[in-house]
């Protein structure tokens, strides 16, 4: 792969006395600032017997803090036209709000104030249990293909805890949570040290300098704590294909993903990005290779889809993570018959690669897709706060049009045949039967 060019937007870090990292990002063509968090620890980091934690603690993140009672954060975002939310992954937890410039010193207080003391209590914690619960009954239990891939995929493709159990929670597990859990994992896991501020837009008066000066005014007074060392969730790539069938009360056709492990983004970047590109050749647009063979010329599935990474789009996780083809299918067509399409489209893809209009096509789509979803400054910022707390450089976030668009046809070819030459996961959904009591 060729040179990137440099970032676009300034960038400026710093490190507080008591370890807490900060990302500063002007942007005087932005209308609005966002403040975020991003917390070094995801659900791969949560402990045995406590599958779902690190989700259950965001919950637990918005119920109050030291200064706030229960709703008071929300009021005072919403009172000054702003948004809010946060999102747990695998390798990491984010809170962020976006309000009109001249509402930073608000918004860098209300989150220093949960970071330093959130409101811990048995009442809080039992509350977002079954809050948790409702959400995965809605999102899992009760709906078609629920899960279906990031849950139930990588106990397949995985054999590590960190790596094949459920980032959602089993329920028995949730409902065993304690205080003294919450307190523990808060101890370890938001200490200053293992997180970073991200201040991204509109600085208004305040300049570069000045927002540093209100990040250390509401931050700098927590105290410092020991930051977890995280381990290596690497494990080896599977030697042969393994598989494993599910039934699905609610799908009204049967279904199946395919799991591959990807290359390590931080040792093998060029790698990595070739097979978000393949992705994109295999299933975005109508005249992708998956689209047009599976869907529009066999018609034997009736939706396909590939991705490079469990969750999220690209370098939003460590190594290892996982590229995945996903396909519903007619009850008369056997789930060897897609994968056998499947293996003979990447067999010529290894062989040929794309062709250079088809690759450009796909190249096209990512640049624009990159481009609009970054009009937010939302997005902006929370891929810049992403990309520097997992690897270290916010200058990914705004190098990947360039890095995707400097990918070749042989590049392409290599991760089709990285595919065909590693073990893999196939797992297959089989509606319930009818009469089987959901």
């Amino acid at each position: 792969m060729t040179d990137q060019p440099a970032a676009t937007l300034p960038l400026h870090r710093a490190t507080l006395p008591n370890g807490l990292r900060v990302l500063v990002v002007p942007d005087p063509a932005t209308p609005a600032v966002g403040v975020a968090v991003h917390v070094d620890v995801g659900f791969r980091s949560e402990p045995e017997g406590r599958t779902g934690f690190a989700h259950l603690f965001e919950h637990l993140m918005f119920q109050g803090s030291e200064s706030l009672e229960k709703l008071e954060h929300f009021r005072q975002v919403q009172s000054a036209g702003g948004i809010f939310n946060g999102s747990t992954h695998q390798d990491y937890t984010d809170y962020f709000e976006v309000l009109p410039g001249a509402a930073l010193d608000r918004a860098l207080f209300l989150e220093a104030d949960r970071l330093r003391a959130p409101k811990l209590t048995e009442e809080n914690l039992r509350n977002q249990v079954d809050v948790v619960k409702e959400e995965i009954r809605l999102n899992v239990h009760n709906r078609p293909y629920g899960g279906f891939p990031w849950i139930l995929l990588p106990p397949v493709l995985y054999d590590s805890f960190p790596n094949a159990h459920n980032g959602y929670g089993d329920f028995s597990e949730l409902e065993q949570a304690s205080l003294d859990d919450a307190a523990a994992f808060f101890d370890t896991f938001y200490a200053p040290g293992n997180a970073l501020v991200t201040v991204h837009g509109d600085l208004g008066e305040h300049g570069v300098e000045g927002t540093l000066a209100l990040v250390e005014r509401h931050f700098g007074d927590i105290p410092a704590r020991p930051v977890p060392q995280r381990p290596s969730f690497a494990e080896p790539v599977p030697g042969s294909e393994r598989r494993q069938s599910v039934t699905d009360a609610h799908a009204p056709l049967p279904a199946l993903a395919i799991g591959y492990r990807v290359p390590d983004p931080t040792t093998d970047p060029g790698g990595y990005l070739a097979h978000t590109m393949l992705a994109s050749v295999l299933t975005d647009g109508e005249a992708a290779r998956l689209q047009r063979r599976l869907v529009h010329q066999d018609g034997s599935v009736t939706d396909v889809s590939a991705s490079n990474g469990l969750m999220g789009g690209p370098f939003d996780a460590r190594d290892p993570d996982t590229f995945t083809i996903t396909a519903v299918h007619p009850a008369e067509v056997s789930p060897d018959r897609v994968t056998a399409a499947v293996d003979e489209e990447l067999d010529r893809l290894a062989e040929q690669g794309p062709d250079t209009d088809e690759l450009a096509r796909q190249s096209a789509r990512w640049t624009a897709a990159l481009h609009r979803e970054d009009d937010r400054v939302m997005f902006r910022m929370l891929g810049l706060g992403a990309r520097e707390l997992l690897y270290g450089r916010a200058e990914l976030a705004l190098e990947l049009p360039a890095r995707l668009a400097a990918l070749t046809t042989s590049d392409v070819a290599a991760a089709a045949a990285r595919l065909r030459n590693a073990g893999r996961a196939v797992l297959t959904v089989e509606p319930a039967s009818p009469g089987v009591a959901e």
